[in-house]
């Protein structure tokens, strides 16, 4: 060591009583006992609008997600605890701290080979499969798909039928009377009006409905005759095509105003059921069901041996036995195919 240079010991090591960082992080978290609770109406790039019961004066909230939720997803039909201002003034912004438990849960995928599952609607009780009798014509594949996803999720099915002026709904309803599946003919175009409608409205009521169905359908023209504040855009079938566009872009909750609410979503044009059991999918077809009784130990129902073949045969299954037993194949295969992959 150079002359005149001091040797350092401890003495010399000064700690900072208490240093910035040091306090333990605590593991509780906030309770937010204060928190009121509101419905999520919609949601558009990471905002949410919510409704907030206050009295008999609603009000609408617009909120952002907390940190402490992480990845966890809100949707539309939520209840959800907020904090903050809960206001709804103009230019306002609260924050949603916790999202109750959800009593029923409707999900999709992309197709049935898409592992990732999308929640389309939370705390609903009803789906209602909105399908044209014409222009465009009926799809049966996808309304099965949709009544497999209700029964899967817990939902009531209901069938509303569009478009009555043009087409006969007898023979699409011979295929679907036996499953004992409610249904409501309406149509917007005959002479009195509305045809339809107050039977609609009377399965709505004080009910959360989902309403589903392909684009051009006719479905955002019964929202609107539903609801009449709710100004959801219309659209044309393709002559070409046969399709429809697109016009909602996204799911919203609009209250009824006799009590319910409905939730329209985007028109779809495929309806993926990976998240639904390869072993469930078989009770989703009731009139199915009862004859797989006789098949063999581990029947796949999609094979030589399989008793359902013998089942329709006999009319067992009804008059639509034969295009039920292609649908449920169809969905079995394409199930399949994924717990391959």
């Amino acid at each position: 060591m150079s002359p005149g240079r001091r040797r350092y010991d401890e003495e010399d090591v000064r700690v900072r009583p208490n240093p910035r960082g040091s306090r333990p992080r605590s593991k509780e978290r906030p309770r937010h006992e204060d928190a009121v609770l509101g419905r999520v109406t919609a949601v558009d790039r990471g905002r949410y609008t919510t409704l907030v019961r206050a009295g008999d004066q609603p009000r609408t909230v617009l909120a952002m997600k907390a940190r402490e939720l992480a990845r966890k997803g809100v949707v539309v039909g939520d209840q959800v605890a907020l904090v903050g201002d809960t206001s709804g003034a103009v230019d306002t912004l609260a924050r949603i701290v916790r999202i109750e438990e959800r009593e029923s849960v409707l999900r999709r995928t992309a197709d049935d080979t898409d592992p990732v599952e999308r929640v389309i609607v939370a705390n609903a009780d009803q789906l209602v499969v909105v399908t044209a009798l014409i222009n465009p014509q009926p799809r049966p594949r996808l309304i099965d798909r949709c009544l497999v996803a209700a029964y899967d999720a817990g939902l009531d099915p209901l069938l509303v039928l569009t478009k009555s002026d043009l087409a006969d709904p007898e023979d699409f309803l011979r295929d679907y009377t036996p499953l004992e599946v409610p249904y409501v003919v309406t149509s917007s175009k005959t002479p009195g009006g509305f045809t339809g409608l107050d039977q609609v409205r009377a399965r709505l009521h004080d009910r959360v409905s989902v309403f589903v169905g392909h684009s051009g359908v006719g479905k955002s023209t019964l929202v609107n005759a539903l609801v009449p504040s709710a100004d959801r855009a219309t659209g044309q079938v393709n002559d070409v095509t046969g399709r429809g566009r697109h016009t909602s872009t996204s799911a919203v909750a609009l209250a009824l105003p006799d009590g319910g609410w409905v939730v329209d979503t985007p028109g779809i044009r495929s309806f993926g059921l990976a998240h639904v059991d390869l072993a469930r999918i078989i009770t989703h077809f009731p009139d199915l069901e009862p004859g797989t009784a006789d098949c063999p130990r581990g029947c796949t129902h999609d094979e030589e041996e399989c008793a359902l073949d013998a089942w329709v045969a006999a009319g067992r299954a009804g008059p639509a036995g034969a295009s039920r037993l292609d649908s449920l194949r169809r969905l079995l295969r394409a199930r399949g195919q994924q717990s391959e992959d």
